[in-house]
């Protein structure tokens, strides 16, 4: 079979990676890929949000099966142009993906059907925006209601960062024309709860962790992820089945009564909070590092579980004990400006999963083309083990212009 990846950072890798051990997938394809992914995938210099050029790849080389990465491609409708052109792709539909695409869509839908989340508000305008926050406490949560590339999240502490987040989301358009919605601050341990989801079928994946802060002990800047693991030895088996029969399901449900029905990789960002399992967002696609950390455990065909959700039929996957650690190497800048072009060696003395995030081949040499550039994963018979093996192999890559947390999984091991 051959299978068309769209996408071009890390979670596609890990795609990629997990395909590339089907029996069933002959040729897998990329676009627009990167310098790693290039190496187990023939790949197509195509935006994830070209919508044509991405269907004339397809269709020219005949694809079996397509799997869509990022959530920009969804939120641009690339689902319901294939399957308007009789193709199996594996991913939500463009009103589907609001659940992400939209922080409005998504509250709206949590309240009406009694999903535990943060109380909220939304609004347009900024002083009643600057007037709510002022008569409530802080730390308050902002989220720009579209999609913002993992940015578009504040957590205000101070009067001085709530009004300068609301005017970069409300007065400046920072990430555009929009809303924003303001949440009440929920305490507690985060945690990514992934499942395959074909209509009201709903498959759990193994539970992981990402570290959002750029530097170690939580500190610096919100990012798009610094590292991830996989399994969380805080979270027991009753917060795994609350969130799966409270949470995760009630919504694939809610979203079949809405008209809407899911199919994909729905994503529950949830928080271990004093009152139970609450949810801090949704996504609707594979979590990014978390994919990189979870499919490492997948024991199953890949290739069969995504035909089997693309069709809308469920799947028994099976997964491995072990525990997986990933650390991303970033430029330095990360997540403001950086550089770009600057050589990495040292890859070929690895002893480990290195997934690609942003990377480039320029006269020869792999070079960083990214704000995050690498992402090393460990494994082992536990996360102290896996946290070890992979400090390991990023002691062995070589760039002037990289940096990454030595802490990750910190909270799980003691």
């Amino acid at each position: 079979m051959k299978v068309l990846v769209i996408g071009s950072g890390g979670r596609e890798h890990a795609i990629v990676d997990a395909l590339s051990r089907s029996a069933q997938v002959s040729e897998i394809l990329c676009a627009p890929g990167n310098a790693g992914i290039a190496q187990q995938a023939r790949t197509f210099p195509v935006k994830d949000t070209d919508i044509e050029g991405l269907l004339k790849i397809a269709l020219y080389e005949k694809v079996d099966l397509t799997v869509v990465g990022p959530e920009s491609s969804l939120a641009a409708g690339v689902v319901d142009t294939f399957k308007a052109n009789g193709l199996r792709i594996f991913g939500p539909t463009k009103a589907a993906a609001q659940i992400e695409s939209s922080k409005e869509f998504a509250k709206n839908l949590m309240a009406k059907y009694g999903i535990p989340t943060a109380g909220y508000e939304t609004f347009t305008d900024y002083e009643s925006a600057k007037a709510y926050v002022e008569a409530h406490s802080l730390p308050t949560v902002l989220k720009y209601d579209g999609l913002a590339a993992g940015k578009g999240v504040v957590i205000a502490t101070t009067p001085e960062e709530a009004d300068s987040a609301l005017r970069d989301m409300l007065l400046d358009d920072k990430f555009g024309k929009g809303k924003v919605v303001i949440e009440e601050f929920l305490t507690g341990p985060e945690f990514s709860l992934l499942c395959f989801v074909a209509g009201k079928e709903v498959v759990p994946m193994v539970l992981a962790q990402d570290h959002k802060r750029a530097y170690d002990n939580d500190e610096g800047p919100n990012t798009g992820g610094m590292g991830a693991y996989s399994p969380l030895p805080f979270i027991t088996d009753e917060d795994r089945e609350y969130a799966l029969e409270k949470i995760m399901r009630p919504t694939a449900a809610a979203m079949v009564e809405e008209g809407v029905p899911f199919c994909g990789v729905l994503y529950g960002g949830l928080m271990k909070t004093p009152e139970g399992v609450k949810v801090i967002e949704f996504n609707a696609r594979f979590g990014d590092p978390e994919t990189e950390v979870v499919l490492p455990r997948l024991k199953s065909d890949i290739y069969d579980i995504f035909c089997a959700i693309a069709e809308g039929r469920g799947a028994e996957p099976e997964w491995s004990d072990k525990a997986t650690l990933g650390i991303v190497l970033a430029s330095k800048g990360y997540p403001g400006d950086y550089e770009k072009g600057h050589v990495i060696e040292g890859l070929d003395k690895v002893d480990a999963k290195v997934y690609h995030m942003g990377t480039a081949l320029k006269d020869g040499k792999l070079v960083t083309n990214g704000g995050r550039v690498l992402f090393v994963v460990g494994e082992g018979a536990d996360l102290k083990e896996a946290q070890q093996a992979a400090l390991a192999a990023v002691e062995q890559i070589e760039c002037d212009n990289l940096f990454h947390r030595s802490d990750i999984g910190h909270q799980a091991i003691k």
